[in-house]
């Protein structure tokens, strides 16, 4: 059996495998990624893409690229409540930012915004931007056994049309093969939480709804029928192209009721909940799937990483799925490249787990808390199992009545809304990590505190380990984020008036590492001029002090003013960063 020799194999090519690939690729790391389906996804499936993840993508230079096949942020902000497309309106509420008490602080805090794509339109153009890099994506091809030794890893692959098995054998590997990891369960990584705990169908279709829509877009829209009354009731409507396309998920509960996956079957689903009999609908897929609550207990294993799905599942609450799984992927890359590279200590490598590990537990944690809060509406209205269309009615008639029982039902469903916002307008949770790690150089001072709910509201800081605030500076006439001043494979330095000590620091600690350390200065009248004092009041650090952005945007330390020997400073903050030992 041939053998094929790289220095990193990716398993998997859905969003966090085709983001490693590219960001290898455009490192120059060796590496061979290897997907055993024979192209990218061909359904929907993930959809809501935060401003984290866009920023991604806006350093890989395909973020208008995305934008172009999604359904833009201005049209995802109804969610909808009703008894179907054409009938009785229940409730709706703003969310992803588009309300007007949340809308600045979107705005403020990313030059991205938020977009609706599907899995089917994101993958082709990550996939496209890994072979701009010159990325080698092989697919058709599936993992079929893998070990590690401390010298290296050993996977076996077979090419499902031609049969043909051959060895990889690589330095390190990347599991990004989703929730069944071949990756995670072969090497013996460890696995928190439950399997199981609930069950949907996704049917994909094609009907014209924009009589229903077009004047309440958004990306979810929630249907409440008698009888229904698990977790999201009849049947909820994810919008894939406005508005004549979508994806409608069924939630079940097996223990309860067996769902019948034929054509026939689902047609009638889809007509009950868009309640408009002249309402052509063609269905192009059928899929079920399971909700889990699991969290690998460690990312890291020897010379094995997990990526995405593979690391974390959860329920679709929050839609922070493939936006976590995008960002773990930009926090190991760069890792892999400097260590590969002889630029940086293998214990580099062991922050990938600090840092990334319990980002994958809040976000399990918050999706299934948000399930809660979405599951009582169905009650609040008066619908519960088993009953009749004609009780269903009468009790919504009570929700809306003038009687003691109608409004505290009312009432009650606006508090449970609010609730909600931990869902849809968690900015926070979306936003706001901050890692702690030997990749990070803490200051000595007090992390400064939340002065508002920390899942809620994004708050921006320099403090180490925190991701760099945006604001927006003029360049060369142009306006441009202080997030496109960094980023892009390279570390950056960034001072202002007074602080040039900072930049020849810079270039002399990129000399003696090796490694890409770009001096930047912001500030009033400089080259990244801060016409708008944004900066000037987000940035925590006096105009001569200094900040030390990481590859992924993220601070690794920072000096409050100027210091004496900037280059001694500089030079024992990247020592640490890299994991070199000292002299």
């Amino acid at each position: 059996m041939r053998t094929v020799d790289t220095d990193v194999l990716v398993v998997g090519a859905g969003p966090s495998g085709l983001t490693a690939s590219a960001l290898l690729a455009r490192e120059g790391v060796d590496a061979i990624t290897v997907n055993k389906y024979a192209g990218t996804a061909h359904t929907p499936r993930a959809h809501i893409t935060n401003q984290r993840a866009m920023e991604v993508f806006r350093d890989l230079g395909i973020e208008e690229r995305v934008r172009a096949r999604a359904l833009p942020g201005d049209h995802m902000g109804d969610n909808v409540w009703a008894t179907s497309f054409a009938g009785r309106e229940l409730a709706r509420m703003k969310a992803w930012g588009a309300g007007i008490d949340r809308k600045a602080d979107y705005e403020a805090a990313s030059p991205c915004g938020m977009c609706n794509i599907g899995q089917h339109d994101l993958e082709p153009v990550l996939l496209d931007a890994a072979r701009d890099f010159g990325a080698d994506l092989r697919f058709g091809t599936e993992l079929v056994d893998i070990r590690q030794d401390g010298d290296g890893v050993y996977a076996t692959v077979r090419e499902r049309a031609g049969g043909d098995t051959y060895a990889i054998r690589s330095k390190y590997v990347i599991g990004a093969d989703g929730g069944r990891s071949t990756v995670a369960s072969e090497l013996g990584f460890g696995m928190d939480g439950e399997m199981g705990l609930g069950y949907a169908v996704n049917v994909w279709l094609e009907a014209d709804l924009t009589k229903y829509r077009a004047h309440r877009p958004g990306a979810l829209f929630f249907t409440i029928q008698p009888g229904r009354d698990f977790w999201l009731g009849a049947g909820t409507y994810i919008t894939v192209k406005p508005w004549n396309e979508f994806v409608l998920i069924v939630m079940y509960d097996p223990a309860v009721e067996q769902i019948d996956l034929s054509e026939e079957a689902m047609l009638a689903r889809a007509r009950a909940t868009i309640g408009d009999p002249s309402v052509e609908i063609r269905i192009k897929d059928i899929s079920q799937w399971q909700m889990n609550r699991v969290v690998a207990t460690e990312y890291r294993k020897g010379r094995a990483f997990l990526v995405g799905d593979a690391a974390h599942r959860h329920p679709p609450a929050n839609g922070l799925g493939s936006n976590t799984s995008v960002q773990d992927s930009f926090n190991l890359a760069w890792k892999l490249a400097l260590v590969l590279g002889g630029k940086a200590g293998e214990a580099l490598l062991d922050s990938y787990h600090d840092e990334r590990q319990p980002v994958g537990r809040q976000v399990v944690d918050r999706a299934w808390a948000s399930v809660g809060p979405t599951a009582k509406i169905p009650a609040i209205l008066g619908v519960r199992a088993g009953q009749g269309d004609e009780e269903g009615a009468a009790a919504l008639d009570t929700f809306f009545s003038d009687t003691d029982e109608g409004r505290e039902r009312r009432a009650r469903l606006q508090e449970v809304l609010a609730e909600n916002n931990y869902q849809f307008n968690a900015h926070g949770v979306e936003l706001g990590q901050r890692y702690v790690s030997g990749a990070v150089v803490p200051d000595g001072t007090p992390a400064p505190p939340y002065t508002r709910d920390e899942q809620l509201h994004y708050h921006p800081t320099t403090y180490p380990g925190a991701y760099l605030p945006h604001a927006w500076v003029e360049h060369d006439h142009r306006r441009v984020s202080t997030l496109d001043v960094v980023g892009d494979g390279a570390f950056t330095v960034i001072t202002g008036v007074g602080g040039e000590g900072w930049l020849l620091a810079a270039e002399k600690v990129a000399a003696e590492f090796g490694v890409t350390v770009v001096g930047r200065v912001v500030g009033s009248g400089l080259e990244y001029d801060d016409v708008y004092g944004d900066w000037a009041r987000i940035r925590e650090i006096d105009e001569r002090g200094a900040l030390l952005v990481r590859p992924d945007r993220h601070i690794a330390w920072r000096s409050m003013d100027r210091v004496a020997d900037p280059v001694a400073a500089l030079r024992e903050a990247m020592r640490h960063v890299l994991a070199i030992e000292g002299e």
